[in-house]
């Protein structure tokens, strides 16, 4: 059996649709059609990925991914909008949402999105130097990689999975200058054509968390016309 994929939709046509291409392409399937059962079916059938309506009946999809994320829950979330609006996108991404696609679009590009978000996945639980690291200490910050935690003079802090992921792969960096495009290409996996502003709202939800003064930032500098750079306050 496949990764289990979760369709939450409230329009049939588009839950056949994309049933029938997950399934053609090795996924198990599992649907719901409005926002309550879908949130029930994130807990019960423990989907790989929910790919996630915004506009639902009962419970809308910015709802139901703030359910999913206030349980601790990490399932990447594929999110689907009719809007072609920046808020929507935006608001989605950082409500926890790892993705997201506009309608119309074409079930192929699901496909490859959900396999890409799902690739993304994997590599994350993979080893790597930082992620070896039983307990990472940057400043005032302590980051435990295994546990998904980071903490500020040793208190949690309510990252989301985007988040942590970002302040893990800034950190891998430390020093460097890194620009928006390639934290798209490698943070998102993919180019978010035009939408380097998704990157300048993670950047400054997190310094909302990590900083002592977010408007004075210690750890991650902006550097004009570039992109950011994450330092270390007693290194310098």
């Amino acid at each position: 059996m496949g990764q289990k994929v979760l369709v939450v939709d409230d329009e049939q046509s588009i839950v056949t649709l994309l049933q029938y291409n997950l399934q053609q392409a090795g996924y198990d399937v599992v649907t719901a059609y409005d926002g309550e059962e879908g949130l029930n079916k994130v807990f019960t059938e423990r989907p790989d990925i929910v790919v996630l309506d915004l506009m639902l009946p009962k419970m809308d999809g910015v709802e139901v991914c703030k359910a999913v994320r206030s349980e601790k829950n990490h399932v990447p979330i594929l999110m689907l909008t009719a809007k072609d609006d920046e808020f929507d996108k935006v608001l989605g991404l950082e409500l926890g949402a790892d993705d997201y696609m506009t309608k119309p679009f074409s079930p192929r590009e699901v496909v490859a999105r959900i396999k890409a978000i799902l690739r993304r996945s994997q590599v994350s639980e993979q080893s790597s130097d930082i992620k070896q690291s039983s307990e990472i200490l940057v400043g005032k910050l302590k980051i435990l990689p295994e546990h998904f935690e980071a903490y500020r003079n040793d208190q949690l802090l309510d990252l989301t999975p985007k988040e942590f992921e970002l302040l893990i792969y800034l950190i891998e960096r430390q020093g460097r200058v890194i620009t928006r495009e390639h934290m798209l290409n490698s943070v998102w996996n993919y180019e978010f054509a035009g939408d380097s502003r998704i990157v300048d709202v993670h950047i400054s939800h997190l310094r909302e968390k990590i900083e002592d003064n977010p408007k004075q930032p210690q750890y991650i500098k902006t550097v004009r016309g570039l992109g950011y750079k994450l330092e270390n306050p007693k290194a310098l």
